[in-house]
């Protein structure tokens, strides 16, 4: 099974080089089929110059710049729309996420035939370093938020760190959003659409080099707009985008 990381770039000259060849390196020591897609989402720095050296160095590297309309959930959604694995996973260019981690990931996948694997920092094993106590404030309470109101046990919807089938991913098309609220859309339309899924804990690093992109006062209602229509598409859409399970041949008489 061909893996895919889609991971998006803004401005991470510092971070990119470190992320990339650890990822490359892990992936590689497991025998891993894959290729590793850059989305440059149009950045200021020199982060297209950076990836464009790494390519003669990271041979299953490919990277792309998207011209806009800019913002995370755009640059994710340019790479999802050109990765070519049988599966794809949403990984941080920021160091952010464990390459460990996404190796069990995709073996569980293949244990279990899941449809998606999430990851969450918060359950048994999973571990966050440097987390700032403020967003791990807002980052609990819009989880709960979102368990209660969604009805589901899962406990770190806004992880971006998630594997995913290609026809899971096709099955959740058309996105919705442009911003850091695709990291919600995409497990619970999952959940919502009757994709089944397997939880791994994973660990999380804040970043050594820029800032964050998340800005949290523009998001609050970015968020809640998408776990409201995903609230509504569970119980009005009359089940109208699940996941389509092929029909058992009809028995032929002889």
């Amino acid at each position: 099974m061909k893996l895919s990381v889609v991971i998006p770039a803004y401005n991470e000259q510092e971070s990119i080089p470190e992320t990339l060849r650890s990822l490359y390196q892990t992936l590689a020591k497991y025998g891993i089929p894959h290729e590793i897609c850059v989305t440059n989402d149009n950045s200021k720095d020199q982060t297209a110059q950076v990836l464009e050296q790494l390519t003669h160095e990271i041979p299953t590297l490919v990277y792309y710049t998207n011209p806009g309309p800019n913002g995370f959930g755009y640059a994710v959604r340019y790479g999802l729309e050109r990765f070519t694995g049988d599966c794809v996973a949403v990984f941080m260019a920021d160091m952010s996420d464990d390459p460990e981690d996404l190796v069990k990931f995709y073996y569980k996948m293949l244990e279990g035939d899941y449809d998606c694997v999430f990851g969450s920092r918060w359950s048994k094993g999973g571990k966050v370093i440097d987390y700032p106590e403020l967003k791990k404030v807002i980052n609990r309470t819009a989880n709960f938020i979102v368990r209660m109101m969604m009805g589901i046990r899962y406990n770190d919807t806004t992880n971006a760190f998630k594997l995913y089938k290609r026809e899971t991913m096709e099955g959740l098309k058309p996105f919705l959003s442009p911003h850091f609220n695709l990291t919600v859309e995409l497990p619970l339309k999952a959940m919502v659409r009757g994709y089944n899924y397997a939880v791994v804990p994973n660990s999380w690093t804040n970043r050594k080099y820029g800032e964050s992109k998340l800005k949290i006062k523009e998001m609050g209602s970015r968020y809640f707009f998408i776990l409201l229509y995903c609230l509504i598409e569970k119980y009005l859409s009359r089940g109208d985008y699940r996941k389509k399970t092929a029909k058992p041949a009809a028995p032929v008489s002889r």
